[in-house]
Parts: C-alpha cells; structure tokens; sequence
C-alpha cells in the first residue's frame, strides 16, 4: 500500500510567486565557486539573469525544506541553487 504525503509549499519556506519558467536576476553578492569559466576560483553571481528550472520540494518523493529551494538556470553548461532573497523577478 502507497502513502502518498501532501505538504503545501508555503510550509516548506518556498514562494508560491515564483514558478518555473520565470526570468530572474540575481539580485545581492552571491559567491559561486563551480562556474564552468571559472573553475575553482570565486566568480560573484549578482546582477546575473537566469531561468527557473526547478523549486526543489520534494526529494524521493518525501518533501523536503531545501535551504536552497529554487534551481536557477544561467547557462547551457551553468545551474545554481540559490535562496528566494537572493532573487527578483525580471
């Protein structure tokens, strides 16, 4: 028998405004270290503009409250996980 668990996303810390799909620039200093271009070296993310690819909320289908709830698509080679603070949308 299957149990299906149904948690609402504002329970998990996650902004229902933002949804995939939607544009978004990185909006403070954000200090990534796995940039393709920049491998191993401190490459700062702010004013950098991506697409939602994905809201994290749900891991093996368990939900989950991700610190870093929204995977942000900035290039083909390029994905991060990243707080809503640290986003707006464009």
């Amino acid at each position: 028998m299957a149990v299906e668990i149904v948690v609402d996303k504002e329970k998990l810390g996650v902004n229902v405004v933002m949804k995939v799909g939607d544009r978004v620039r990185i909006k403070e200093s954000v200090v990534v270290y796995h940039h393709p271009e920049h491998r191993g070296q401190a490459f700062d993310l702010k004013g950098s503009e991506g697409e939602v690819v994905a809201i994290v909320t749900q891991w093996e289908g368990r939900p989950v409250s991700a610190n870093l709830p929204f995977l942000v698509q900035f290039s083909k080679k390029f994905k991060a996980h990243l707080r809503e603070s640290e986003l707006e949308i464009v």
